[in-house]
């Protein structure tokens, strides 16, 4: 390897291009949101590496209202207001995420759901888990009602804030 002028040669340079291309190929194929990782070179050489992918829904929760008002058509407005109507973050009976992490909706694979449309829970009982961090966090009904609609599937990443579920 020939060194430049920055103390990195270019076949390292590729390598590591290479390397973080293989890393997000590795978050999209195992559906993975952030990935971090340390590479040593020697002893005073090392590459910092993270991959993080951002969530699709919550960009589109919030570009939807942007696109109706850049359209400028006289539906805009009546557009733009089904838009938020529409919103599950803005209904009354939703329950939302306190936190980014993976949602199951049962126990463990193959057990009963906590909760299923239809469902009538009652006030404090777990209706899914979050797991952050190596942690399952049971999420509690916050009110007593009856699942109406249930907005995230087993195993799928979510963001602080996002709709999970709504209970009326």
């Amino acid at each position: 390897m020939t060194p430049t002028g920055d103390g990195m040669s270019k076949q390292s340079s590729d390598a590591d291009v290479a390397f973080i291309s293989a890393l997000a190929e590795l978050l999209n194929k195992n559906e993975l949101t952030e990935i971090s990782v340390k590479r040593e070179y020697g002893e005073a050489d090392s590459l910092n590496v993270r991959v993080v992918k951002q969530s699709t829904v919550v960009q589109m929760a919030q570009a939807a209202p942007v696109q109706y008002a850049a359209a400028g058509a006289a539906a805009a407005p009546a557009a733009a207001a089904a838009a938020v109507n529409d919103d599950p973050a803005q209904h009354p009976g939703a329950v939302t995420s306190p936190m980014v992490g993976t949602c199951y909706m049962a126990a463990e694979p193959g057990a009963t759901p906590f909760a299923s449309i239809g469902m009538a829970v009652t006030e404090g009982q777990t209706v899914l888990i979050i797991e952050a961090m190596k942690t399952m966090n049971h999420i509690p009904a916050p009110r007593a009602g009856t699942v109406k609609r249930i907005l995230v599937g087993d195993g799928t990443a979510v963001e602080f804030g996002a709709p999970l579920m709504i209970i009326e």
